[in-house]
């Protein structure tokens, strides 16, 4: 079992091992939590139950609230609805929800934390690739709207993360190549090693057994570092966004039915083209970009003819100034830069470079 501390305003650690539901008994009681609401996806119910009983077992009065599986739980109805609950519980300040499931959960059941009362505890348990190295560590929090993703939303750090590799061994494949997008992210950014993994042995990275519990622990490593100094996203933390304005963009222009994962290595790889262009990256590190998202499965094109869509959906993202379209860029594996000038028809050309032709939409 190793222990990752996160050093912000609020301190806090992220355990990751095998079997974690005491620790997060043990954790909730140490804290003083009476009532624990337990938010989780409809496949988690049988994980939830088990939690629930844990809890019971040790004097806790627990409630299961289930909400949608993926995008379709973080709409401000579910939120209402899980008002609602903790209001008819009557949960107080010194209650606490418990986050169990993907991404997706961990935002809701945060900003549902973040809000009940102006702030209650939240313990995040992530059960996806995605969760674990993304979503459940930082304190950002959210809920979608129709301007785009996760516009409404607050900062708030979660008591404790659990990251159960257990998890891992009942996940889909595709959940597994989803979530390497967002480890490849923090190798390209901060952590080189992590970069050399893919390129010499791909399969490893995507193997619960292999090397994906290491690059779990690097890529976890890298959030606490980063979001430890810079919390509320003034300037380091913007470096995590890599790919993420073009893969935001993305899950807009799909209605969110694409999996995150996906859309930010096609993010990526859109950014590199960018970068490129402007002399800010070489041939090699391009090709690097392209070669490992294709060695592991995730995509590195889309389709044509939205450009206008993309476009309007990166000029609603949150790290914007003045109305011009901010993103963060390469100079080389492991050093950032931004590029907050872009032209339209730089945007034309790297959407060219990534366009699939042959992509029927």
């Amino acid at each position: 079992m190793r222990t990752i501390s996160v050093n912000g305003p609020a301190p806090y650690e992220v355990t990751i091992g095998h079997v974690l539901s005491a620790r997060i008994v043990e954790h909730l009681d140490g804290i003083g939590a009476g009532k624990v609401a337990i938010i989780h996806q409809p496949p988690l119910r049988k994980a939830a139950q088990d939690l629930a009983s844990a809890l019971t077992r040790a004097g806790a009065q627990s409630h299961l609230l289930q909400v949608p599986d993926a995008e379709a739980a973080k709409q401000l109805d579910v939120l209402a609805g899980l008002w609602d609950s903790l209001g008819q519980a009557g949960f107080s300040r010194r209650d606490a929800v418990v986050g169990l499931g993907g991404g997706a959960v961990t935002d809701l059941a945060g900003f549902a934390a973040a809000t009940w009362m102006r702030g209650i505890p939240v313990i995040q348990a992530p059960t996806t690739l995605l969760a674990m190295v993304d979503a459940a560590v930082g304190g950002k929090t959210g809920i979608n709207t129709s301007a785009g993703k996760n516009l409404v939303g607050a900062f708030h750090e979660p008591s404790a993360v659990f990251v159960d590799l257990e998890r891992l061994e009942t996940l889909p494949a595709e959940e597994i190549v989803a979530g390497s997008a967002e480890i490849i992210k923090t190798g390209f950014i901060h952590d080189p090693a992590i970069i050399e993994h893919y390129r010499t042995s791909p399969a490893e990275c995507l193997d619960p057994k292999g090397v994906l519990p290491e690059l779990i622990e690097r890529s976890i490593a890298v959030k606490a570092h980063v979001v430890g100094q810079d919390l509320k996203e003034a300037g380091l933390r913007e470096t995590l966004n890599y790919g993420h304005t073009f893969g935001h963009a993305v899950e807009r222009c799909e209605n969110y039915t694409w999996r995150h994962g996906r859309a930010v290595a096609v993010g990526m790889m859109f950014i590199a083209h960018l970068s490129h262009a402007r002399g800010l990256i070489d041939d090699a590190l391009l090709d690097i970009h392209r070669d490992i998202l294709t060695s592991v499965g995730l995509p590195t094109t889309y389709a044509p003819g939205h450009f206008a869509e993309l476009v309007e959906g990166m000029r609603h993202d949150k790290k914007n100034r003045g109305g011009h379209i901010r993103f963060v860029a390469l100079t080389g594996i492991g050093q950032t830069t931004r590029i907050e000038d872009a032209t339209d028809a730089e945007l034309k050309a790297a959407y060219a470079a990534i366009s699939d032709t042959s992509a029927a939409h």
